[in-house]
């Protein structure tokens, strides 16, 4: 009887679950959908219910589409988005929405608590900045805005733990997601007591850790009912859906570099020694003693959901149904995109949709068209915006370099990597080549590498991404292109630098009137 793994990905506006050969062959799939509620300016909240309900619906769809039985499934791994805060009950009852990597909400408190304990002493514990998107603000905000739901909280668990809380019964935490928290010592992969304390965080609230593939428990017999899996079935602790997107896309040495492009935008470098900065995110990859420096950006495939929304109103039904890697929408904005000189005569776009993380850690960013024309078309629009996203990547990895990273190919993972012409645009403007695997469900194909792996199946990572990870095209960066594009970097990073300020501002006076001189 042939055997199969399960991933399970826990995006920002969708699960996605596969059900995968050994060889990495999907057999079957489904997408579910939820929402992200944004109450007050600067909040995006989720329901974690809702992750569990369309994660049991899309199991479910997964199975009969392809015919499996449950029990034909070796393993189930979980990726999942970043920088949640479940707050979780003892009996594992979620107590209110949690705010997600988007929300910003806690930056008063961030700034209060860099103050108070000092920059430079978090960052050589962490290995990351105190900002407001991390988990440690959110935290701290439940117990000053939210004291009835912080004294029932048992544990603070991420989007893939709540999951393998569903199906296990049992509450853990991934070390590859600890780079959320700021008692987490990013070199020994272990909660820190002293920072704890320092936070004002019992240590009691924080799951134990695991290695990514460890596996943490069994499918109990209510998960199976709900689900339709087989009870007894393995499952691992998985992992920041970065890191499995960046494991999917065979990204297992130093110097391989992930690109992601779904949602948000970033990319991922595999380090196999410590190397912090502060512009940047650093963070334990699903695999076993290597790390990832990683650029987090909000522009990504999110700009196009938003694009498709507004400027593209007969693909609307579509891009409701589907992210920006829904082939219709792509397949239009390609159309138009591609009919637009590279560089788009001079329109130059600032990604900054919901503020901005790395490089330049902004909450109060905005998103910018620039030079713009009563000649300008929609098509500028699209491509002008697929080369900010591109330059948003670009200034990440320019940072990287600078910081002593060594960053060489990219492997696109994500729904943007569909698309030729966007994927090109990232290689012209980055000046990198990009290869493109074959599965453009990288996170959940790493979910159940780590699945794979934990159970037995694959003797090690390495035998895993060899069975696993091929690619069906590359790219090179086209010469010609580099000028413009080198150009319109410049006002890229000009721009910002030069708004910045009154970005911060909000851009008018105190009572909302004229602008500030």
């Amino acid at each position: 009887m042939e055997q199969y793994l399960l991933g399970i990905d826990v995006g920002t506006s969708a699960c996605k679950v596969a059900l995968f050969t050994p060889e990495g062959r999907v057999a079957g799939s489904a997408r579910e959908g939820y929402e992200v509620f944004r109450p007050e300016p600067g909040w995006a909240e989720q329901d974690p219910r809702d992750w569990w309900s369309a994660v049991r619906r899309a199991i479910g769809r997964t199975l009969e589409c392809c015919g499996a039985h449950a029990g034909q499934i070796a393993g189930i791994g979980i990726g999942g988005q970043s920088w949640a805060a479940a707050a979780v009950g003892k009996n594992g009852e979620i107590l209110a929405n949690t705010p997600i990597w988007l929300d910003t909400r806690a930056e008063s408190i961030c700034k209060e608590f860099r103050e108070r304990i000092g920059e430079d002493r978090i960052f050589e514990i962490a290995g990351n900045v105190l900002q407001p998107s991390y988990v440690t603000g959110k935290i701290i905000w439940y117990q000053r805005h939210l004291p009835q739901v912080y004294r029932k909280t048992y544990k603070i668990l991420q989007s893939n733990g709540y999951i393998a809380y569903k199906l296990t019964g049992n509450m853990t935490q991934d070390v590859s997601q600890g780079y959320g928290f700021h008692c987490f010592d990013m070199r020994s992969a272990a909660w820190d007591a002293e920072m704890c304390r320092a936070f004002g965080i019992p240590a009691g609230i924080l799951p134990d850790l695991y290695p990514c593939h460890a596996v943490i428990g069994k499918v109990h017999a209510k998960a199976a009912a709900e689900t339709g899996l087989a009870a007894g079935t393995p499952v691992v602790a998985g992992g920041l859906d970065a890191a499995c997107g960046t494991l999917g896309a065979g990204v297992i040495h130093a110097g391989e570099t992930q690109e992601q492009g779904g949602q948000a935008g970033g990319m991922s470098i595999c380090l196999d020694r410590y190397k912090a900065d502060a512009r940047l995110i650093l963070g334990f990859h699903a695999v076993p003693n290597l790390w990832l420096l990683q650029g987090g950006t909000t522009g990504g495939g999110g700009v196009m959901r938003w694009l498709a929304r507004e400027i593209a109103a007969h693909g609307r039904e579509e891009s409701a149904r589907g992210d920006c890697g829904d082939n219709g929408i792509l397949a239009l904005f390609n159309d138009l995109a591609r009919a637009v000189a590279p560089g788009s005569d001079g329109v130059v776009f600032l990604p900054y949709m919901a503020g901005e993380r790395s490089p330049i850690w902004n909450p109060k960013a905005k998103g910018v068209y620039y030079g713009l024309d009563f000649g300008k078309t929609k098509g500028h629009l699209v491509r002008a915006a697929m080369e900010g996203v591109a330059m948003s990547l670009r200034h990440n990895l320019d940072v990287a370099e600078k910081a002593g990273a060594e960053v060489g190919s990219l492997s696109a993972v994500g729904g943007s990597a569909n698309s030729l012409l966007w994927t090109q645009i990232k290689s012209d403007v980055t000046g990198k080549p990009i290869a493109a695997p074959e599965s453009d469900t990288a996170a959940a194909l790493g979910a159940a590498i780590l699945a794979g792996v934990g159970v037995g199946l694959y003797t090690d990572f390495g035998d895993a991404v060899k069975r696993t990870v091929k690619y069906k095209r590359r790219h090179t960066p086209n010469e010609a292109n580099r000028t413009v594009y080198e150009r319109n970097y410049k006002i890229y990073l000009a721009l910002y630098e030069r708004l910045a300020s009154l970005m911060e501002e909000g851009g008018f006076d105190e009572s909302g009137g004229a602008l500030r001189e």
